[in-house]
């Protein structure tokens, strides 16, 4: 990063110029006015331009000193935009969840309005994986995985009875899914192979590879190759029923199938732990997988 001004002469002459009275914004900072104006001194000889013109009672920017106070302002506005979404505003809460990414895109992102409305004092911030082996050390408050369960050192919670269904192009929605498995093309979503491989040997049905000519690292993808008449893929029924009530024209075909994996809340606080937002969110997470 280039050198930058230094930022407490910088904060000096953004309130200077908000104001244009170094006797306000001194106060305001809680400076004497004599810092204030060596600081505003100080950056313009820094950056060998006069920031303003000064005469008896007055003060006004220069045409350079309009165009960076204009710069600076809509960078610290950036800067507290960010601090606010990551960090919360004040007296705001935020949960850092994270979860599966098509678990976060395909079922639960577009849910959290409906929480935050319900805890204004509460913001969220999702981050994602693609698989729950690529979770790195960052610290989160809650966190969701699908698996089968067995974490060693964790706690965790079960919160979900998952079920795979065969899905096609709505143009598709006829034919017979036995023959359209067989057939193919096939989506092959890498990491849950044992979906696929699970629902054709429940239909006495092994197919070459030739019939994979995708994959992918994501239901997402999978679900957008199938809505592009891909071919078809093997997804958890929430997910396609998800997808097609928001309007994706994909139709499930087939009768579902139980698997043995499911979503989990990992890393549980106990009873006794008092942290109200992180309880509240492990609750309504629940609601909305059991639902």
């Amino acid at each position: 990063m280039s050198k930058l001004p230094n930022l407490v002469w910088l904060r000096s002459f953004e309130c200077a110029a908000r104001h244009l009275s170094f006797t306000q914004s001194a106060d305001e900072l809680g400076l004497t006015q004599t810092a204030l104006s060596l600081h505003v001194r100080s950056l313009e000889a820094a950056l060998g331009c006069k920031l303003f013109t000064r005469k008896a009672r007055k003060l006004a920017l220069t045409e350079v000193g309009q165009a960076y106070a204009f710069s600076l302002r809509r960078s610290l506005g950036d800067i507290a935009l960010s601090t606010a979404s990551l960090f919360g505003a004040d007296g705001t809460q935020v949960l850092t969840v994270r979860a599966p990414i098509s678990t976060a895109s395909l079922w639960l992102t577009h849910r959290l309005p409906e929480f935050v409305t319900a805890h204004p004092g509460i913001a969220v911030r999702i981050v994602s994986n693609i698989w729950a082996e690529s979770i790195g050390p960052e610290d989160v408050d809650v966190e969701i995985r699908l698996g089968r369960g067995g974490w060693t050192g964790m706690s965790y919670k079960k919160i979900s009875t998952e079920r795979i269904v065969p899905i096609t192009h709505d143009s598709n929605a006829h034919q017979d899914p036995v023959a359209m498995l067989q057939e193919g093309p096939l989506v092959q979503i890498l990491g849950y192979e044992d979906m696929t491989q699970a629902y054709l040997s429940a239909c006495d049905l092994e197919v070459a590879q030739q019939r994979f000519p995708y994959s992918v690292d994501t239901t997402i993808a999978a679900i957008d190759i199938v809505a592009a008449r891909g071919g078809c893929a093997v997804v958890l029924e929430r997910f396609a029923d998800d997808a097609r009530a928001r309007g994706r024209p994909i139709a499930k075909v087939g009768d579902p199938m139980p698997i043995a994996q499911s979503h989990y809340l990992v890393g549980v606080s106990p009873p006794e732990v008092n942290d109200t937002a992180k309880q509240l969110f492990e609750a309504w997470l629940e609601g909305i997988f059991t639902d």
